[in-house]
This record gives structure tokens, sequence and C-alpha cells, in this order.
């Protein structure tokens, strides 16, 4: 199963925080365990949301907001891909994640399976199906 482990903190307290050469050794360690065991798949850090955009959909049209989205409570700060045989298995690694107080008082890890071609085939046709297994799998132009 594959999993996204988002890491979210406390929007008041975005971009508070800077790693330090200690978090970002402890952080390097733990990516190094979870790639060692054939968990990690990818991730990134995220930069602040000041320098990123909304896209927002509605019936009245599509607007963009810029950043910073100080309305938020939580922001991404960053995020993995994982495969594991469990959530529980993902609950286990995650709880051994470096947290740094630097960022703010509060971080949360969430992790939200994905959806496999499998979850799909109940509400779409077998050619649309394919026709996405099939981009998946092409490789960049």
């Amino acid at each position: 199963m594959r999993v996204m482990v988002m890491t979210k903190g406390d929007g008041a307290d975005e971009g508070k925080g800077e790693p330090t050469t200690e978090m970002f050794e402890q952080m390097r360690i733990f990516n190094e365990q979870l790639v060692n065991a054939g968990i990690m798949l990818g991730g990134e850090g995220l930069q602040p949301s000041s320098v990123g955009a909304k896209v927002a959909f509605s019936a009245a049209g599509t607007s963009i907001v810029d950043g910073p989205f100080t309305e938020a409570k939580e922001v991404i700060a960053g995020y993995w891909i994982w495969e594991v045989s469990s959530l529980a298995e993902a609950v286990e690694w995650a709880k051994r994640c470096p947290f740094d107080p630097a960022y703010g008082q509060s971080q949360v890890l969430e992790i939200r399976p994905l959806f496999d071609m499998a979850d799909l085939a109940r509400s779409v046709d077998e050619e649309t199906l394919a026709r996405s297994a099939e981009l998946q799998e092409r490789p960049p132009e």
C-alpha cells in the first residue's frame, strides 16, 4: 500500500524556524532508515506558502490567491510517499520522525492511503483505467 505522509505545522508559525544542522542531520538519518527499509519512494520539504499560490474552483468561476495563506490553521510543510504493508506500519514509522520545536509548538504527520487503479475500478470503465495506467508509466518527454 502506498501512502502520502504530510508534515503539517501551525499556520501562524510558518516561516519562523530555519532548519538547524542538528535537525537536518536527524531528518537525514530518518530518511536514510526509510530508504534502507524500502519504505520511502519520494519526498520533499515545501517552501513557505508566502511564495505559493492557490487556484480555487467554484460555480462562480476560477480564482487565484497568492500566498501567504494566513487564514490557514495548518500548512503542509513537506511530504513523503511511502510503500508500506499497512496503515499500522506507516504509523509506526511516523512515530520515529524527529520533531523540531523551532518550527512551532505543534507539528502533525497526516497519513493518507493513495488510490490504486483497483480502488477506482468500481466506478471507472476499463478503457479509462488502462489509459490512466499508461500515463503513469510513460517516461517524460
